[in-house]
């Protein structure tokens, strides 16, 4: 079992609070991403979670055990860092069987082990090699390596992966995803990164300022993010924030003016929505497109983008809001050309002026 529960956690640095009151309940065989821009207080989570850190205030617990206080060896966790933190002298066998190698296991069980974890990873023509004489993506391997052949309760990884290149980055993701299958264990794993989290997690902590702005399944969080913070960080291209004034407001349909004048409906509980209140509505740039749609918006164009399948443009409304769609790669446009963007007004995101959600009544 490798259950993880986090009850009311804290942490200071002096006068400084970067977590506050985080509770998180992680299942046995989850895997779960702490994403968020830089300064979150993601790492540091991880950290007190891995017993790095001594959390100022709550407690941690695995497999119902209270953890807090206890050292890192005591955990049953193993962590992958950022640096591979591999010996240089060794051999990727030896750099593998390091840990075993101190709780003084038998050579035949280390064996055993660290070809079992080399077959796991696709390391076994590498184990006589010293970690100069392989690539990013085999060095981080054997250090994934070492963590698996401890055969802890829990992973944890922090930002594994942010020194390797975009197509090495893309290929480890795969990689991953297919490992935390293979073994059913638990794994919790830090990035900045909305795609990494978006592709591996089974659910996504989003964290902002040392809190929790959302827990939830990565489509949860994508069709109904609970605050503005989330909508605009998880999503690539981000979500559109287009200024407004509430017109009118009755049960599910809210209508709103853009500060130009065009108006927009969208489909929200409007309890607690002021007439003459001001909100921003949200659109994903995926959601707009060309002659499809019940509403639309002109947009002036300043730059397109062609990336083959899809042709990213960026514009603005008449009042200077940025507007920015992802549309069909095969389409084709001149810059500085006036461009009418069609949507579901289903598809719209109301934030109060608190950046909090107003809940949807008509998901597509």
């Amino acid at each position: 079992m490798g259950t993880v529960s986090l009850n009311s956690i804290n942490k200071s640095f002096g006068a400084t609070q970067v977590i506050e009151n985080i509770s998180l309940d992680i299942a046995d065989g989850e895997f779960v991403v702490f994403v968020g821009p830089s300064g979150c207080g993601k790492s540091t989570l991880l950290r007190m979670i891995a017993g790095l850190e001594k959390e100022s205030g709550g407690t941690i617990e695995i497999d119902s055990k209270n953890v807090s206080g206890l050292e890192p060896v005591e955990r049953g966790i193993s962590m992958v860092f950022q640096n591979y933190a591999l010996y240089p002298h060794m051999s990727v066998f030896d750099n593998i069987a390091f840990p075993l190698s101190i709780q003084k296991l038998s050579k035949a069980d280390i064996r055993a082990r660290v070809e079992k974890t080399a077959d796991i990873l696709h390391l076994n023509d590498r184990l006589k090699h010293k970690p100069g004489q392989l690539s990013g993506g085999q060095r981080q391997r054997v250090a994934i390596g070492r963590a698996i052949v401890r055969e802890p309760k829990v992973f944890l990884f922090d930002e594994p992966l942010s020194n390797l290149d975009a197509s090495l980055r893309a290929e480890m993701r795969v990689e991953l995803s297919e490992l935390h299958k293979s073994l059913n264990t638990t794994m919790i794993y830090v990035t900045h990164d909305q795609i990494e989290a978006m592709t591996m997690a089974d659910r996504i902590v989003v964290l902002n300022n040392g809190k929790v702005e959302q827990f939830g399944t990565p489509m949860d969080l994508y069709n109904t993010p609970q605050s503005k913070f989330v909508a605009g960080f998880i999503g690539q291209p981000g979500m559109n924030f287009i200024p407004c004034r509430i017109i009118s407001a009755n049960d599910d349909q809210l209508r709103a003016t853009t500060i130009s004048g065009a108006q927009l409906l969208a489909h929200v509980d409007c309890t607690g929505a002021n007439v003459g209140g001001d909100i921003e509505v949200g659109i994903r740039p995926e959601d707009f497109s060309l002659g499809k749609g019940d509403a639309g918006l002109d947009i002036t164009l300043r730059v397109v983008e062609k990336l083959g399948g899809i042709t990213i443009v960026y514009g603005n409304l008449n009042d200077g809001t940025a507007i920015c769609a992802s549309l069909d790669g095969a389409v084709e446009f001149d810059e500085n050309s006036t461009v009418r963007l069609h949507y579901q007004s289903s598809a719209l995101h109301v934030f109060d002026d608190r950046g909090r959600a107003y809940q949807r009544s008509n998901l597509t």
